[in-house]
């Protein structure tokens, strides 16, 4: 076992003191010794529970015959971190969990690893580190949150961010914002929509390191959540004696899995970024034109929060995340030979599903629409690359052309905003907001629900090199690349430039020609950094460009 290398011969006699010291008995040491990697926080909604699903965990590896050691993740809350300065660190955070875990986990010769995550940046970040560790590990989430209830009717915290723009559009008054804000949230869980953290603990599922029922359970459900979390515990026992490894697991094909059932939710934008530096940790290249390939191909089945009237309670009701594959494979969508942590491949497990509610997941003959829920746009505003969750795009701006209106942060486009000089068909174009200008990258859901509260989001577009929470809808166009930053085309557009979006042909350009364009160059220059110390600092060094997810690289590493 790894662990031997902490636990055995004469040589570690001290080592085992400092277990003894925990009280280890000898017969402890001599069985698996598996990190329980919790998230739990009390400033996290989705992770304020966590604390009992790392319990459950630690039975079933008890069970099984392993020795569980919880240790600790970090996490932010991106519902508490947007808007300010605080939204410049939840992406970068993903880092920071990764490498943490990896020093944690190897420091002390972990066999395996049961990870407990449950919101944004944590799920993709514990998934990073299971791969780039490559010991026994399985992802056990928390589960998604309830929906809130307001007048007969499901909301989730995408409604409360969206009822501030009605506020200031005097659509609503400060009666009934409060009774909005107070009902959006209802408890513990991943909040209640198809957003980022849902999203990714759905496709943790597809990629086969968790087991069904991980991303769309209730947190609520607590009877079914222990029995998750128990088996999780189990599994990841018998993965250590039988070494099996989650790069057997999560090949190219698993990914390629895990991008179609994407795009057929509807989910987060994030993916695109997630999914290529989780599978560089396995050393396999996920290129953006793979998932507007697949995409191009994948019905979209089902219509969910924020772009829809569903939530995932629905979705867990309707058969959840198996019963989309089994849907889609119908169709030879899925590739059903690729494994799982629980010893089954995806076709076996999925085999047996079925969808239970026709009216939330629905057909591969009657799709919302015959393409996917992300798109992928380039042009000469976005050489690179840009990405678009269509399917929370309302028909009417799928195809859109107005005046540019340029803003050189976050912070002056709400401004304009709220002080109500944004017309219907402007396009709203927010820069320097990339992972190395920002510095952090930061989501902006504030300006895109308060659009949205406003009844704008039909009307007007909204452009960025920053990026969305999976909770934005509305014409949002973000990870525009090369970022403003690097002198990419987003830094010379001008007020007043016409922007001509066409999601269905995956084409962004502005009407300006190349002549101007080389004016514009030889004018333009790089402003000073907005962070000059610090980890934000050091990750804007680093940092790669959106279209390649926003990785670090080690100095040499292709």
């Amino acid at each position: 076992m790894r662990s031997d290398l902490v636990k055995k011969g004469s040589t570690r006699a001290a080592h085992r003191s400092c277990f003894y010291a925990l009280g280890f008995s000898e017969e402890d040491l001599k069985k698996p010794l598996i990190a329980v990697v919790n998230a739990q926080s009390e400033i996290i909604p989705g992770h304020s529970h966590l604390d009992d699903q790392a319990k459950m965990v630690k039975y079933g590896i008890l069970a099984a015959g392993g020795v569980p050691v919880e240790v600790p993740a970090i996490g932010l809350c991106d519902g508490i971190a947007m808007g300010h300065v605080g939204m410049k660190y939840p992406l970068v955070s993903r880092e920071l969990i990764a490498d943490s875990i990896e020093a944690v986990v190897t420091g002390h010769a972990f066999d395996g690893m049961v990870l407990i995550p449950n919101c944004d940046k944590i799920v993709p970040g514990m998934l990073m580190a299971a791969l780039r560790l490559n010991i026994p590990s399985v992802v056990c989430s928390g589960g998604p949150m309830l929906p809130g209830r307001l007048d007969g009717r499901d909301i989730s915290i995408s409604t409360a961010f969206e009822a501030a723009g009605k506020f200031e559009a005097g659509k609503i008054n400060k009666e009934e914002l409060t009774c909005v804000e107070k009902a959006a949230c209802p408890g513990c869980g991943s909040c209640a929509g198809l957003f980022t953290a849902n999203t990714m603990n759905c496709l943790s599922e597809v990629l086969g390191l968790a087991l069904p029922g991980n991303g769309t359970i209730p947190a609520a459900y607590q009877g079914d959540r222990a029995r998750l979390a128990k088996k999780c515990g189990e599994i990841v026992v018998r993965m250590v004696k039988e070494q099996t490894l989650p790069r057997d697991i999560v090949t190219l094909n698993a990914f390629k899995n895990a991008i179609t059932v994407d795009m057929a939710i509807g989910g987060s934008s994030n993916t695109a970024l997630h999914l290529p530096a989780i599978a560089h940790e396995a050393g396999i290249k996920l290129p953006l034109e793979l998932f507007d390939k697949i995409s191009k191909k994948t019905p979209y089945l089902t219509f969910l929060s924020p772009g829809g009237p569903h939530h995932m309670t629905d979705l867990n009701e309707a058969g959840g995340i198996s019963a989309v594959m089994h849907e889609l494979a119908q169709k030879g969508l899925i590739i059903k030979s690729c494994k799982t942590v629980t010893g089954k491949t995806i076709g076996a497990l999925i085999k047996d599903a079925v969808v239970r509610r026709p009216d939330v997941i629905r057909s591969c003959d009657n799709p919302y629409r015959t393409s996917g829920g992300i798109a992928v746009l380039k042009g000469n505003l976005a050489p690179d690359c840009s990405v678009v969750k269509a399917s929370a795009v309302a028909e009417e701006m799928l195809v859109h052309s107005g005046p540019a209106r340029v803003f050189n942060s976050e912070e002056d486009a709400i401004k304009a905003i709220c002080t109500k000089k944004i017309n219907p068909g402007d396009v709203i174009v927010i820069r320097y907001e990339g992972p190395k200008g920002g510095p952090g990258f930061r989501e902006m859901l504030n300006p895109t629900s308060v659009l949205a509260g406003m009844g704008l989001d039909k009307e007007v577009a909204l452009l960025t090199d920053g990026r969305f929470s999976g909770a934005t809808r509305g014409a949002c166009i973000g990870h525009i690349s090369p970022e403003a930053v690097e002198g990419g085309p987003i830094a010379l557009v001008e007020e007043g430039d016409i922007i001509e979006i066409d999601i269905p042909s995956r084409k962004l350009n502005f009407k300006v020609s190349a002549k101007e364009l080389e004016k514009r160059r030889a004018k333009w220059k790089c402003p000073p950094p907005k962070v000059k110390h610090g980890y934000l600092a050091r990750y804007a060094a680093l940092v790669s460009s959106a279209a390649e997810g926003a990785i670090l690289r080690a100095p040499g590493e292709e």
